[in-house]
């Protein structure tokens, strides 16, 4: 795992009016404040993440 990269993701964009499993899946990134940017290893469970919630937050890869 010493190789895997990182994913930043910032959260840009209000999840109200959205679907509740979008708002949950802003909780589960661990996101609690819009404007928030965290860190996650670069997996294919956290890709998902980001592809469901897509149009609410912003991924970049971090190079090492």
């Amino acid at each position: 795992m010493s190789n895997q990269g990182k994913l930043k993701i910032t959260w840009l964009k209000s999840a109200i009016g959205y679907k509740k499993n979008q708002k949950a899946t802003i909780a589960a990134l661990g996101l609690k404040r819009l404007g928030q940017m965290i860190e996650h290893n670069d997996t294919p469970q956290v890709r998902g993440m980001v592809h469901t919630v897509r149009h609410l937050v912003k991924c970049e890869e971090v190079k090492r």
